[in-house]
């Protein structure tokens, strides 16, 4: 427990934090216009895109796992297109992993901003649209920093959940080391190998105090941007 990290497990490391900040940055702009839709608009359908929404946080991960490989896969709806047409490869590379990482965390993002829009006086709104605010200046100067708490917070918890994922990413990009081996994957490899326990337990240990900062910068975060 002692030693430092060998280079295969400070790779590891590298790329979780790499995966894991393209998926939450990649999610965040639709995360934040899902919370604005769901928290401030009534539509008809409305119960069903929030479900599909907040799926991925009851579905088995190798479940969505197994569908992303079905519409990205090489052989799938979509990816056998956009690697034809675009170049673009999702089935075994980091940029899979990032999207696996992104759709689970992606309901954390949603429903942490909804929840700090529907805690937000909604009579600003529309005072300023009487007052002649456009839609534009209502969402830069109003609807943003009421929801930067929940925008702020939903981002660094998600990160934190993108950190240990495990059953999307191994299911969808398998474990290849420097290109989806991610810590939790990392760990697992470990495991599995004659003599890894000591080199698990030290990938375990720094996946918890990852865990606890990152949490802990999140809800301490939220605090001081309410106050």
């Amino acid at each position: 427990m002692g030693e430092g990290l060998s280079p295969a497990e400070a790779e590891a490391l590298w790329l979780s934090l790499r995966i894991s900040s393209v998926a939450i940055l990649t999610a965040l702009p639709l995360a934040f216009f899902t919370a604005l839709l769901l928290a401030r608009r009534r539509f008809w359908g409305a119960s069903l895109v929030e479900t599909a929404v907040y799926l991925p946080l009851v579905l088995p991960p190798v479940a969505v796992g197994y569908l992303l490989l079905v519409v990205f896969g090489g052989r799938g709806l979509f990816g056998a297109w956009l690697f034809t047409t675009f170049g673009i490869r999702f089935v075994f590379s980091w940029t899979g992993a990032a999207l696996a990482s992104g759709l689970i965390t992606f309901p954390l993002q949603v429903r942490a901003i909804r929840q700090a829009l529907e805690a937000a006086d909604s009579g600003l709104i529309a005072a300023a649209r009487t007052l002649g605010a456009g839609p534009i200046d209502r969402l830069l100067n109003i609807t943003l920093p009421l929801a930067l708490p929940g925008i702020v917070s939903g981002a660094i918890t998600a990160f934190a959940a993108s950190l240990g994922e495990f059953g999307a990413i191994i299911t969808f990009v398998s474990n290849i080391p420097g290109e989806t081996q991610t810590l939790p994957l990392a760990i697992y490899a470990a495991l599995q190998a004659p003599g890894g326990e000591v080199a698990a337990a030290r990938l375990c240990a720094l996946s918890i105090v990852l865990a606890i900062i990152f949490v802990s910068l999140g809800d301490l975060a939220a605090k001081r941007i309410w106050r």
